[in-house]
């Protein structure tokens, strides 16, 4: 019986020339005998600038939708992720070789496992790279932790939730993707942390595009008011869910996904 990775990306028209670059680092991807891949690409709108970048594989789904931004679109193209897990990439970034598997070996190796990051590169213009620091102790991430270290560091995790994989089933219980204009990827990784044991690869999972059109570069994501609001509601879900002590995997619950 084979098994599927959904890899899941949002995309709009000035992104849309990326794809070749990330079908490409998809491509590259090698999975365990009994694995396959999906790529599901959402846009956010509906265009005639996305279509011609979609790559011709029968591997890939290419859906449109009205605009809502990045979350909403990662989260209509759920309908389509028929697979054990849920891979995150967005249309301007590459993965890097391997990522696929290592972050499938470490869920599959461990149940209490719900998702999983790498190491990220940022991808300059001129298409050299350049690291960072602040990178967590390889292996578990402990319930907790990627909140405590966000919050005393003025809001920048040392994971980075455009890395994650993810179970599916815990993903759709989380509610997916915040309904937010930006940092919807944070809220859920702080969910995430709140409620289920991590993991760290400190391979390089992810090149990280920087470019003048990234929605990150804009002078709105970081206006002051709109980001301390953005900030504060992502912290009180994940300290409601750890309040609550919802965790992943549930006591007795029959897991899927795990060999």
């Amino acid at each position: 019986m084979t098994r599927r990775i959904v890899i899941v990306t949002a995309v709009h028209a000035p992104s849309a020339p990326f794809l070749p670059d990330a079908y490409k680092s998809v491509c590259e991807q090698d999975l365990p005998d009994g694995w396959e891949w999906h790529w599901v690409i959402q846009e956010d709108g509906k265009t005639d600038q996305v279509a011609p970048h979609v790559p011709d594989d029968e591997r890939v789904t290419f859906r449109q939708g009205r605009p809502g931004g990045p979350g909403v679109a990662r989260m209509m193209a759920l309908a389509h992720a028929d697979g054990d897990y849920v891979k995150v990439l967005d249309a301007d970034d590459q993965l890097a070789p391997g990522v696929l598997a290592r972050d499938l070996a470490a869920l599959e190796a461990d149940a209490s496992i719900g998702w999983a990051t790498s190491r990220v590169l940022d991808l300059l213009p001129d298409g050299s790279t350049a690291g960072f620091p602040g990178d967590p102790q390889p292996g578990a991430i402990e319930r907790g932790e990627v909140l405590a270290y966000w919050k005393a560091n003025d809001f920048r995790a040392q994971v980075h939730p455009a890395t994650l994989l993810v179970r599916r089933d815990l993903l759709l219980a989380l509610g997916g993707w915040m309904a937010l204009p930006a940092s919807e990827d944070t809220g859920l990784l702080m969910a995430l942390n709140a409620t289920s044991r991590g993991w760290f690869s400190p391979e390089v999972g992810l090149l990280y595009r920087k470019w003048p059109g990234q929605a990150t570069s804009q002078p709105s994501h970081t206006e002051a008011a709109e980001r301390d609001a953005r900030m504060a509601v992502v912290e009180a879900r994940a300290r409601s869910l750890a309040d609550l002590q919802w965790r992943y995997p549930a006591e007795g619950q029959r897991l899927t996904g795990t060999s």
